[in-house]
């Protein structure tokens, strides 16, 4: 499952400059325990999807998970070999800016401990630190 954009205006997009922290997406929203990030970086879609996968089989299919990043940022790549110049290079993957104190995932209907230890393996599919925290 490639997560990517339908429609985008521009196809490539400037790198910017990342924020420390984030104080809009701090809070749970949707299920009662939440992964939060501890400090910014860039996922790519295969990560976020991959802590998906270990997340859900760590809960046994069993309770409601929401995701509350998606990939919409173009990760551009030129080809190996290629000398300098001559513009940039084609989009190789989508990936997300999660700036420190966003949620990443959520999670309710199932107990605490099971959450914890969920959490605990999606988050280690992640590049960037994280935290558990509770409604």
């Amino acid at each position: 499952m490639l997560m990517q954009p339908k429609k985008i205006k521009y196809k490539k997009i400037r790198k910017g400059v990342l924020k420390k922290l984030e104080y809009k997406m701090n809070s749970l929203s949707f299920g009662t325990i939440g992964l939060k990030a501890v400090e910014s970086g860039i996922i790519s879609y295969k990560q976020i999807e991959s802590a998906r996968q270990v997340i859900k089989r760590r809960l046994n299919r069993k309770g409601k998970i929401w995701i509350r990043i998606f990939p919409n940022y173009p990760i551009t790549r030129k080809p190996i070999e290629v000398r300098m110049g001559k513009g940039k290079g084609q989009v190789s993957y989508w990936a997300s800016k999660v700036i420190g104190g966003n949620i990443l995932f959520e999670i309710c209907g199932i107990s605490k401990d099971k959450a914890v230890y969920a959490f605990a393996a999606g988050s280690s599919k992640l590049p960037i630190k994280t935290k558990i925290i509770f409604y």
